[in-house]
C-alpha cells in the first residue's frame, strides 16, 4: 500500500510538473506578443489619440495595410519577373492602365457619393474593406494560373482601397487631440501602416507555402475583421443628426455657387483647382514628386535587369534600391511623426529642392551610391508630400466637400504616379539619360510652384473659396 501511495503522488508530481511546464512555456510565449502589443497601443494612443479615437483609426489602418500586403505579395509574381523584359514590358503596361482605371470613377462618381453620406462614413469604410476581402476571396481561382481575369478582380480591389482611403483620409480632422497637428497625425497613421504591412510579410511568406492563393485567404480574414473594426470607431466620425441637416444645407450651397452665369446646373465645387489655391499648388507640387517615385520605379526595374549596378547581379541590384526607397519611404513617415508644426508648404519645397539636387547630382556622376541615394530621396519626398498634402486638404478644405476634394487629389497624384511610370517604359535604358529626365520632371514642378506654396506659408493659407 505504502508503495502504491508513493507511486500515486509521483505521478501526480509528474503530472504538475508537466502541467507547470505548459503554463511556463505558455506565458513564455505569449508574453512577448502581450509586451509588444502594450507598446503599439502605447504609441498609437500617446499624445491624446486614445481619448479623441484618433489610436482607433490607427489601429484600423494597420490591419486595412496588412491586407494589403497579403493581396500585394499574391500578384507579385504573375506581372513582372516570371517572363522576358519584352513582355514585362506589355505586362506593365497593362498593369499601368488598370491602376489608372479606378480613379475614372473616383473623382466624379466614388467622391462626390461619399460626400453625400456624412452620417456613414463608418459604414462606408466596412463596406469598402468587407467589398475588398470578398474579392480577395474571388481571386484565390485565378492567381495560381495568373491569367486576365485577376486584372477586373485588381481593379475592384484598388476602387475598395482607394475609397476606403479616402473617407479615412477626411475624418482624421474630426478624430484629432489637440496636441497633434495634422501632419504629425497622418504621419503617425501612415507609419502604422507601414509597421502592420512589414510584418504582415512573413505571414504571406507562410500562407503562401500553402500555394499561391494562400496569401488571399489571409487577406480575407484580416480584411473582414478590419470592417468589423469600423463600427469601434467614435460615433463623432459620423455626424450628427443635427450637422447632417448643416451638410446638406452647405452642400446646396456649394452647388448653388458652381451655377454659372447662364443660370445651368452647377458643377461641383473647384475646390482644387481655385485660382492662387494653395491646395492646388501643393497638389501639383506633390505630382511632380509622384512622377519621379513612378518614372523611378519602372526605369530602374527595366534598366537593373539589363545593365546591374558595377559588381553587383541585376537580383541584388533591384533589390537594393527597393530597399533604398523603402528605408526612403519608412524615414520620410517617421520625420513626419517627429517634425515640428511647420507649414506643411515649407515641407513640400523643401522635398523639391532635395529631389532636384539628388537626381541632377546621379545624372552628372552615375553609380551605385547615386543610384541609391536617388531612390531613398524619392520613398522619402513621396512620403513627406503626401503627408503635407492631405495636411492642407484637411486644413483648408471645407468639410462639406473634403471627401470629394481628396478623391480629385488621388486621382491626380496616381496619374502623376502612371505618367512617370509610362516615361520610365519608354525610355532608352541609359542611366544618364534617365536621371536627367528625372530631375527635369521635378525642375518643372519646383518652377510651376514655388511662388505659390511661398505665398500660401507666409500669409498661414485661408480657406479657398469655393466656387
Amino acid at each position: 500500500m505504502a508503495a502504491d501511495s508513493s507511486s500515486d503522488r509521483s505521478s501526480e508530481s509528474g503530472s504538475g510538473a508537466v502541467l507547470r511546464g505548459i503554463r511556463a512555456t505558455g506565458r513564455a510565449v505569449s508574453s512577448p506578443p502581450r509586451v509588444v502589443g502594450r507598446r503599439i497601443r502605447r504609441a498609437t494612443h500617446a499624445q491624446g489619440a486614445g481619448e479623441s479615437g484618433l489610436g482607433k483609426l490607427i489601429e484600423l489602418h494597420a490591419v486595412h495595410s496588412m491586407g494589403d500586403m497579403l493581396i500585394t505579395m499574391a500578384l507579385a509574381s504573375t506581372i513582372f519577373f516570371s517572363v522576358p523584359t519584352d513582355e514585362a514590358r506589355g505586362r506593365v503596361a497593362l498593369y499601368l492602365a488598370v491602376t489608372m482605371a479606378p480613379f475614372v470613377l473616383l473623382a466624379p462618381v466614388v467622391g462626390p457619393l461619399l460626400d453625400r453620406l456624412p452620417h456613414g462614413r463608418r459604414a462606408a469604410m466596412s463596406a469598402a474593406l468587407g467589398f475588398r476581402g470578398l474579392l480577395a476571396l474571388l481571386m484565390t481561382g485565378a492567381v495560381a494560373t495568373g491569367g486576365l481575369e485577376l486584372y477586373p478582380a485588381a481593379l475592384g480591389v484598388m476602387i475598395a482601397s482607394k475609397a476606403y482611403n479616402i473617407v479615412r483620409a477626411a475624418v482624421v480632422p474630426r478624430l484629432l487631440p489637440s496636441q497633434i497637428s495634422l501632419v504629425k497625425a497622418n504621419a503617425r497613421i501612415t507609419l502604422t501602416g507601414l509597421v502592420s504591412a512589414g510584418a504582415a510579410a512573413p505571414l504571406g511568406l507562410l500562407l503562401h507555402l500553402i500555394g499561391p492563393e494562400g496569401p488571399l485567404y489571409g487577406a480575407f480574414v484580416i480584411t473582414m475583421i478590419g470592417a468589423v473594426m469600423c463600427f469601434r470607431l467614435p460615433h463623432k466620425v459620423d455626424l450628427a443628426k443635427g450637422e447632417r441637416t448643416l451638410h446638406l444645407q452647405e452642400l446646396a450651397e456649394a452647388r448653388a455657387v458652381g451655377r454659372d452665369a447662364d443660370g445651368r446646373k452647377g458643377r461641383r465645387p473647384r475646390v482644387l483647382r481655385a485660382t492662387g489655391s494653395t491646395v492646388f499648388k501643393a497638389l501639383v507640387a506633390n505630382s511632380s514628386l509622384r512622377v519621379l517615385s513612378g518614372f523611378m520605379l519602372f526605369f530602374l526595374a527595366f534598366l537593373l535587369r539589363e545593365q546591374p549596378l558595377p559588381g553587383l547581379t541585376a537580383a541584388l541590384s533591384l533589390g537594393l534600391v527597393g530597399v533604398a526607397a523603402g528605408v526612403g519611404n519608412g524615414l520620410g513617415n517617421i520625420l513626419g511623426a517627429w517634425a515640428r508644426d511647420r507649414a506643411p508648404e515649407f515641407i513640400l519645397l523643401a522635398m523639391l529642392f532635395l529631389a532636384v539636387a539628388t537626381t541632377t547630382t546621379a545624372a552628372v556622376a552615375y553609380g551605385t551610391v547615386t543610384v541609391v541615394a536617388v531612390s531613398a530621396v524619392a520613398g522619402l519626398c513621396q512620403a513627406m508630400g503626401k503627408l503635407s498634402l492631405d495636411a492642407l486638404i484637411q486644413r483648408d478644405v471645407p468639410e462639406v466637400v473634403r471627401t470629394s476634394a481628396f478623391a480629385r487629389s488621388e486621382t491626380m497624384v496616381q496619374m502623376a504616379w502612371v505618367l512617370g511610370g509610362g516615361i520610365g517604359i519608354v525610355l532608352p535604358l541609359n542611366g544618364t539619360i534617365g536621371m536627367g529626365t528625372a530631375a527635369a520632371l521635378v525642375l518643372v514642378g519646383l518652377v510651376v510652384t514655388f511662388g505659390g506654396l511661398v505665398a500660401g506659408a507666409r500669409r498661414g493659407s485661408p480657406h479657398p473659396r469655393v466656387r
